[in-house]
């Protein structure tokens, strides 16, 4: 099965450019392209990608906030950034919201079709010399994805209070309204308050839906 892949990329050339290396490639089949940010949105979640390939700078929409919006939706397109900005920060907030690689514009065609083929298999892509800037000399893939995972806790986590990991918590525990309002000290109208939020900012739309976003991505470290 081909790996389905949009470009999303402001400059015509590029996405022709990108088009011409991937159609060499039997195992990669372009689906669509865009020059803006908003319709990369929209057709990545019409489409379902298995990878975009996404630019940082577009009209419409910026790559970062795409990326977080992909994130909060659920959306399972693995996502790669395809950018000018040699920059550690950009590679970070990228990763916290849900990025699997990081490459620069103009890398050498072997290079791109590794970044596609190791975020497919679920892997992480960055280029060795942001790799080793970032994360120091990763021995392992698994060392660079567990990283990567780490940041990207630490994305979600960022967007929740602190007394909101707390209400999580105690979710995770199986506690009722009542139970979290008595360990946490506040009434019951607060802790609904609290839930309302997570559920929001985790996309999610009940209780158990919340479990198993915390289980699934390990955001307590519950294991």
């Amino acid at each position: 099965m081909a790996i389905r892949v949009l470009i999303a990329d402001d400059h015509a050339l590029l996405r022709q450019g990108i088009k011409g290396v991937l159609s060499l490639e039997d195992n990669i089949e372009v689906v669509g392209e865009t020059e803006d940010g908003q319709e990369a949105l929209a057709k990545t979640l019409v489409l379902q990608p298995d990878v975009l390939l996404l630019d940082l700078n577009m009209p419409g929409l910026g790559g970062l906030e795409v990326a977080h919006q992909l994130q909060a939706a659920g959306c399972n397109t693995k996502i790669i950034a395809m950018t000018i900005h040699d920059n550690d920060n950009y590679v970070i907030e990228m990763l916290k919201n849900g990025a699997a690689g990081y490459l620069l514009k103009g890398v050498e065609p072997d290079m791109l079709l590794k970044a596609i083929n190791t975020v497919y298999e679920g892997g992480v892509f960055l280029l060795p010399e942001l790799q080793e800037r970032i994360f120091g000399n990763m021995q392992t893939e698994d060392d660079l994805n567990e990283k990567a995972k780490e940041l990207w806790r630490e994305g979600r986590n960022d967007r929740l209070t602190a007394r909101e990991m707390d209400v999580l918590a105690c979710i995770a525990k199986g506690f009722s309204n009542q139970d979290i309002a008595q360990a946490l000290f506040v009434s019951e109208k607060t802790v609904k308050n609290h839930l309302t939020n997570i559920f929001r900012k985790l996309n999610v739309n009940d209780r158990t839906q919340a479990l198993i976003y915390v289980l699934k991505h390990n955001i307590l470290n519950l294991g």
